[in-house]
This record gives C-alpha cells, structure tokens and sequence, in this order.
C-alpha cells in the first residue's frame, strides 16, 4: 500500500489529536515539574512516546509514528520540537529495518535506545554530569522505566484498538514480518 488513503491520514489525525490532548497536559506537567525537581520530570517522559507507538503498532506503515507527531505536535504546539523528537525515536526502531519488521521487540528495543540517548543529549539541562555516580544511575533507569512504560501502555492501547476492528481499512496490506506478542 504505497498511497495514503482517507482511512490512514484519518486514524493518524484521530490518534494525533488524541495524543495532542494528552501531551498538553504532560507537557506542562513536566514543565513544572522540570522547574521545581528536574529528576521527577523524567518520570513522565515515556508518554511523549505513546501517540506515536499507538500508531506504529496500530498502523505498521512506514512513517505513521512521524505524522502522528507531527499531528499530536500541532495540537500542543509550544511542544511541537518535542512531539517530533520523541516521534522520530518511536519511528527509529523500524526505519532501521526499513520497515520489514515490525515485531514486538522493537519497540521495546527503541525504547531503551531512547531512554539512554535522551539525558544524554538533555544533560546540560538537567545538570546530568555534576550529578554522584548513584543519582546518575537512577536518572538513566528512570528515564528508560518511563519510556518503557509508556511503549508498554501504547502498545496496549493499539492491540486493543485492533482486536476492537479499530483502522482495519488505514493498516499495511504488504506481507512483511509481524508478530502481536
């Protein structure tokens, strides 16, 4: 299925604005939070990557992460930068495969590579280098736990959507590894 059809763009704009909603609030939550105990603010991180992994696992088409984000990115849009980051990480895990598999593992796998990358490359804002060699620790575990977390609801959330008949019409058409575990 190589043409974006009504139902596709349809169920990426649904889950977007969804997502949007949500990362609105999660948005700002983290925002306070990041102002009053930076660590906590982590803790919350995983469901910037919820949207996009409803799509992906939902979807299973090459890109469908990307144009949630980039949805979900418009309806918060002081998030917009931030709605694609973590779009672009959910989205990783597939491209590198060149979207011929599509199995459970892999989000799981982009997870964790997101919850390394992600204080790595917000070290600076988070002081992460000045931190004691525990505290440091626990920030990375915390941050993957969150983006684990919130891969796990997605994935959840999409299976359920599925077994419901949800975008039966907007899903790849293509024979390509997948598996539902």
């Amino acid at each position: 299925m190589s043409r974006a059809t009504t139902a596709y763009l349809l169920t990426c704009a649904a889950i977007g604005v969804a997502g949007g909603v949500m990362l609105w609030g999660a948005g700002w939550v983290s925002t306070v939070l990041f102002a009053t105990v930076p660590f906590v603010s982590v803790g919350i991180a995983g469901l910037w990557l919820l949207p996009a992994t409803i799509a992906l696992r939902l979807l299973e088409r090459p890109l469908a992460g990307i144009l949630v984000g980039v949805i979900s990115g418009l309806v918060v849009f002081p998030f917009l930068g931030a709605a694609l980051w973590w779009a672009f990480f959910a989205e990783l895990a597939f491209l590198v495969t060149l979207y011929r598999s599509w199995r459970t593992w892999q989000y799981y796998a982009g997870a964790v590579f997101t919850g390394v990358v992600y204080p790595v490359l917000a070290a600076a804002s988070f002081d992460l280098w000045a931190m004691a060699p525990w505290a440091m620790a626990a920030f990375f575990a915390l941050t993957i736990a969150s983006c684990l977390a919130g891969v796990g609801l997605g994935i959840l959330v999409a299976d359920r959507l599925r077994s419901a008949g949800v975008a039966r019409l907007a899903r790849r058409r293509v024979t390509a590894v997948s598996d539902s575990s």
